[in-house]
């Protein structure tokens, strides 16, 4: 969808104003919406044969709110992306000849070597009031497997329709249809097909190098999300994620809470299940992203605890089925109680995940520490068919710390330290190193919003 048929839409609901407003006079209603956010990351590794980076990247955006008559809102943002200072992130690494994963992804994937460059991130209408919103245009998303992985200079946007429905208070329905998409790491707003290879492509099923990057078809993307609340304390969840000519994914979810005093105990299941599209993207087999025949499915769920201080729960995800369970990392983390981030676990036909999670809460300094430790048994790296990124079952352990400032309004401050190792390290190449395990990985974030 291009930005033309904002105009439309435009003309469309201006000419509704009359039938919605209820004020006699015009009401106009500008706010700032600014963003600024600085962020530093590197990558080490033990071995001195493999490439270690650094990069400190900044963001601004720079936009407003125009509501109009409490019903109507405009908004607009531009956002500028500056390379301060950096390895040569856009070298590969000499031994494995492959190109850095982390740091890369703060600039533009596509031109590496920019050091400033921006894009219109946010242009967007919207009628919103008691029961409903409707927007068109420009906007973030946050959905099951398309959201706004938030974990670089700027979220992945997209561009299309939204509609959100709330007929009662025990009903949520939410629907996009999305165009085009601004994934994080890229200065561009490209078509759905030509989303996917952005990222690294890893290999197809015969072994070789994946070739689906700029020959993948895909005109839109749809998605349906519904919760229907069980009471105060349990609800369900549906979602169905079509991307045409890909793939469909659908979910059903059930999570229920029950308290005593300060202590809630809560727990999660969720089941999905995906298939191939048409084509997967291309006739050729050597050409595709998804194969049509795959059939997979997923189950993943939650036990958990808390207080007013402490947050801690054990979660469980398995995959299995027919081929690779693919979700394009172009697109957002995965919805599994599993995801840490820093790694997601797709391509695969079989996975095994077992995640520990804690956080503790210091109110009276803004603080909060918290800690993710998984393991993560993948199909063997010998099997391509089913381990798309030749990447060695996993542990992962995060320690983590947020922190506001009291005395400087509206900012807030994330360190997060990042530690992979193989479960099994008998007989690993560079290549199955490299952006993978045996690795260090440091983010330090700042953030200042207004609005």
């Amino acid at each position: 969808m291009s930005l033309k048929w904002l105009g439309f839409v435009v003309f469309l609901l201006g000419i509704q104003i009359p039938l919605f407003a209820q004020e006699s006079e015009p009401k106009l209603e500008v706010r700032p919406d600014l963003h600024f956010r600085s962020f530093w990351m590197s990558t080490s590794y033990p071995s001195e044969d493999l490439k270690d980076d650094y990069a400190l990247g900044m963001s601004l955006n720079l936009g407003m709110k125009l509501t109009y008559r409490q019903h109507w809102r405009f908004h607009v943002g531009y956002r500028t992306f500056a390379n301060v200072a950096s390895t040569d992130i856009w070298n590969p690494d000499p031994t494995t000849g492959q190109g850095n994963r982390y740091e890369t992804g703060l600039f533009d994937l596509r031109n590496p070597t920019d050091r400033l460059f921006g894009k219109l991130e946010t242009f967007s209408l919207e009628y919103f009031a008691q029961k409903i919103s409707i927007k068109a245009g420009r906007m973030g998303i946050n959905s099951d497997w398309v959201n706004a992985q938030d974990g670089r200079l700027s979220p992945t946007a997209i561009e299309g329709f939204y509609l959100k429905y709330q007929p009662d208070s025990k009903w949520d329905i939410q629907t996009w249809v999305i165009g085009k998409m601004s994934i994080r790491g890229s200065s561009e707003w490209l078509g759905i097909g030509n989303t996917l290879g952005i990222f690294p492509v890893g290999r197809n099923e015969s072994g070789t190098a994946s070739k689906y990057y700029g020959n993948t078809d895909s005109d839109w993307l749809g998605i349906v999300e519904v919760g229907r609340s069980l009471g105060d304390e349990a609800g369900l969840s549906f979602s169905q994620t079509l991307a045409d000519n890909l793939l469909s994914t659908t979910s059903l979810g059930f999570e229920t809470t029950r308290s005593r005093g300060e202590e809630k105990w809560n727990v999660g299941v969720t089941g999905s299940l995906q298939a191939g599209v048409g084509d997967g993207g291309n006739s050729d087999p050597q050409l595709r992203y998804k194969n049509p025949e795959d059939f997979n499915y997923a189950v993943s769920g939650r036990i958990g605890w808390a207080n007013s201080r402490w947050t801690t729960h054990f979660n469980y995800t398995h995959v299995g089925g027919d081929g690779r369970w693919l979700s394009p990392r172009e697109w957002g983390k995965d919805a599994w109680y599993t995801f840490i981030p820093r790694e997601r676990n797709e391509g695969y036909e079989q996975v095994d995940a077992l995640v520990w999670y804690g956080e503790y809460r210091m109110d009276k300094v803004n603080t909060l520490v918290y800690a993710h430790f998984g393991l993560h048994w993948l199909s063997d790296v010998a099997d391509a068919p089913a381990n798309k990124y030749n990447f060695p079952s996993y542990r992962q352990l995060n320690l983590g710390m947020k922190y506001q400032p009291k005395v400087i309004k509206r900012v807030d401050i994330h360190v997060l330290m990042t530690a992979k190792w193989p479960i099994s390290s008998q007989g690993l190449a560079p290549i199955q190193i490299y952006n993978k395990v045996d690795m260090m990985h440091i983010n330090g974030i700042l953030n200042w919003k207004l609005n």
